[in-house]
């Protein structure tokens, strides 16, 4: 599987939705690094700014994520100002990648992707994106036979005599379509990688994957598999697993 696959640049002739925002103290952990769902809410936070500003809010209003990628070059710590870049790096008539960098005034770097559907508001099912946002993902690549695939297992492996983790939902960490908010699985991230200093301390990739979404009342647990080079985590409901995180150094 392609976990090691790398991200791919900007065109020279790409013009990138930019913005830049303070690094607060909400989003970063006790030795003050940016936290994994920090930059989750960054992504969506520039993910609407970047529908609104161009418009397709309104022709395509409903996207989720099926990836996103992370890559830690630079760790961003508090204090600091984010800057922010956004464009499309591949996409099909019903999908997209959407590369976001995020830099610093301190030198922080971090590279992501994110693998976006758009869905149709009334049926909930991947539909076709309106001319007029394909004509704008096209100014940023060549690209446009993208197809899915996945990157990580998606099975959680049978239980081994190390006892999964009850991680109890909230009602805060519901998005609006009444599942469990992109950035609140990160949540779940933050609880394990912290264990692995080793991983942190080196430039690292974060990739999580979301097979099926988690619901308000559903019972989560959080099965976790260890080796020298990276820590996974799987989402398990009901012995499913729902989505798949995996860190490893870069």
């Amino acid at each position: 599987m392609p976990f090691d696959q790398p991200l791919t640049a900007a065109p020279a002739s790409a013009t990138p939705f930019r913005t830049s925002r303070p690094l607060r103290t909400g989003d970063v952990a006790p030795d003050n690094r940016l936290r994994f769902d920090g930059i989750a809410r960054y992504l969506q936070d520039i993910a609407s700014d970047n529908a609104d500003a161009a418009g397709f809010g309104v022709t395509d209003p409903v996207w989720i994520l099926r990836r996103t990628v992370i890559d830690v070059h630079t760790p961003a710590a508090f204090p600091d100002r984010l800057h922010l870049s956004r464009w499309c790096s591949s996409y099909s008539t019903r999908w997209s990648n959407m590369r976001v960098q995020l830099t610093s005034d301190k030198g922080a770097r971090i590279e992501t992707e994110g693998f976006w559907i758009n869905l149709n508001p009334d049926t909930g099912m991947p539909t076709r994106i309106s001319d007029s946002t394909l004509e704008l993902l096209a100014t940023t690549t060549d690209e446009s036979r993208l197809r899915w695939k996945a990157w990580l297992d998606q099975d959680a492996p049978a239980p081994d005599g190390v006892p999964d983790a009850a991680f109890p939902l909230r009602s805060t960490d519901l998005d609006p379509l009444g599942h469990v908010n992109n950035a609140a699985y990160l949540h779940a991230v933050e609880e394990h990688v912290t264990a692995r200093p080793d991983l942190l301390a080196a430039p690292h990739r974060l990739v999580i994957e979301y097979r099926a979404p988690i619901t308000a009342g559903e019972h989560l647990a959080l099965r976790r598999r260890d080796d020298d080079e990276s820590s996974t985590v799987w989402f398990v409901v009901n012995g499913e697993s729902r989505a798949t995180a995996r860190m490893a150094r870069l």
